[in-house]
């Protein structure tokens, strides 16, 4: 092994050499001080922490170290009070150190300075000791040892002590003055960055289409450098706005038989101001890089719409169009209202409803899925679940007359066929901009704003319908 390999990989071992006491050490406070935690989890990626601890300080001024806080805090929003004797307490310099210690930076503060190297020797059965002055720690450490300079070394590095300002992790530290002589009960609160959740939803449909089950559960993916245990979980649903920073995966498929088990809802809901708290009823654990699913809501024998949906474009009645436009999707949506009378009735946090049904052989499977807005109490829900397989239509103009640069006429014929088992009834939505009028047309029409045309057309099994019309479009 030469003197000149950089980068050994050997093990840093720290050694504490003699020396004086230390002088007025910090209070150090740790995560086995905590009486009690409470986090709070916004849908945008922030947390809002608030950390109970019992310390018993000395009189006078001091230094307190508050460990165990989440790498991912925001400073400059750090709270902390007492519970017992606030006029007692007051907290003079706030300090959030984050120079974590790590082997290339415990050298980097004994740069200058001299060490031990430790090298075991092999076949000679023993430990050989030198001292050296670390000259560098750039890309590698550089050593003098008596007149010679080593580019790296074989031996073990040993340092005298910890240098000052380095830990070992994220830590607050305030200059504090108590005047109390019972031990503080400190609340600090804080918020976090890299904490957020989110829902997620099962629905089950019935044989028919017309019925559905809605299982809800909530994921708290935390990434925020810290665990919380035994805490108080609140979520809060809705977008709160936040000032810019100027400088600046899901669970695989559950097994549906399991949701059955869960028939009450974990979480108590109430407004807050513009948004909704769901308050976990119990305590619970968030582990640093976890991820963890709780129960929302159960529920069955909710009333579903299924529809057909054929979407036109605006431009079709500004426009001569010559050729047919063939096998245009038909989508498919699921419609259900959030109410009591439904099982539901709840504000519906915003997430991903995954759509399933059972197979022939009694099988759950995909068959869709659509995210949902925030959704208050008594709002229709719209599910986008795909396009029909088996219903398709085909477009053609048989007619077009530009009879001024702002009047356009044109004719249009649909035609839908359903080669299903049962018969449909296809919603046909035309998107109709400026001012027009219909003619004439082959199936009564519904406006539904003043820019949709709306036909809703049964087409019986195996069976094929046209629809016509003639509009006159003004821009």
């Amino acid at each position: 092994m030469t003197q000149h390999r950089l980068g050994l990989g050997m093990a840093l071992s720290v050694a504490l050499w003699a020396g004086g006491p230390a002088q007025a050490a910090p209070i150090r406070s740790t995560e086995a001080d905590q009486s009690a935690v409470e986090v709070t989890v916004y849908n945008g990626n922030l947390g809002l922490v608030k950390d109970v601890r019992t310390v018993r300080l000395p009189a006078g001024e001091g230094e307190l170290r508050f460990m165990d806080v989440a790498s991912s805090i925001m400073p400059v929003t750090v709270r902390a009070r007492s519970l017992n004797a606030s006029d007692d307490f007051e907290v003079l310099e706030q300090n959030y150190e984050y120079d974590l210690m790590s082997p290339a930076k415990l050298l980097d503060k004994y740069v200058g300075k001299k060490i031990k190297l430790i090298e075991w020797k092999q076949y000679q059965d023993r430990k050989e000791t030198v001292e050296a002055t670390l000259l560098s720690n750039n890309q590698g450490p550089i050593y003098q040892v008596g007149s010679e300079i080593y580019l790296g070394h074989p031996g073990v590095q040993v340092l005298p002590e910890l240098p000052e300002n380095l830990i070992d992790k994220p830590t607050l530290t305030w200059t504090y003055d108590n005047r109390a002589a019972e031990p503080q009960t400190l609340e600090v609160s804080y918020l976090t960055n890299n904490i957020t959740w989110s829902a997620d939803y099962v629905m089950t449909l019935d044989e028919t289409d017309t019925s559905a089950g809605l299982a809800g559960w909530v994921t708290v993916d935390n990434k925020s450098g810290a665990a919380y245990r035994d805490a108080k979980l609140k979520l809060v649903a809705g977008q709160i706005h936040r000032a810019q920073d100027r400088q600046r995966d899901q669970f695989a498929m559950m097994a549906m038989e399991s949701l059955k088990a869960r028939q009450a809802s974990a979480f108590q809901e109430e407004a807050f101001f513009e948004y909704h708290i769901y308050d976990l009823q119990r305590p619970t654990t968030l582990k640093q890089m976890q991820t963890k699913q709780i129960g929302l809501l159960e529920s069955e024998g909710i009333p579903v719409r299924k529809e057909f949906l054929l979407y036109g474009l605006q431009h079709y009645f500004t426009y001569r169009f010559q050729e047919r436009i063939e096998k245009q999707p038909v989508k498919v949506t699921v419609r259900f209202k959030n109410e009591k009378e439904s099982g539901l009735g709840m504000p519906l946090p915003a997430g991903i409803v995954r759509l399933y049904k059972r197979d022939g052989s009694g099988q759950l499977q995909l068959i869709g899925e659509d995210r949902i807005d925030h959704t208050p109490k008594d709002e229709e829900v719209r599910l986008e679940v795909g396009e029909a397989f088996d219903v398709v239509a085909d477009r053609v103009q048989t007619d077009y007359k530009a009879i001024t640069s702002n009047l356009h006429e044109s004719e249009w014929e649909i035609t839908l066929r359903n080669h299903k088992k049962e018969a449909v009834t296809v919603a046909l939505m035309e998107p109709i901009f400026g001012n027009w009028k219909v003619i004439r047309n082959s199936h009564p029409f519904t406006k539904v704003d003043a820019h949709t045309l709306r036909f809703d057309v049964p087409v019986p099994q195996d069976g094929e319908v046209k629809v016509t019309y003639r509009v006159q479009v003004g821009l």
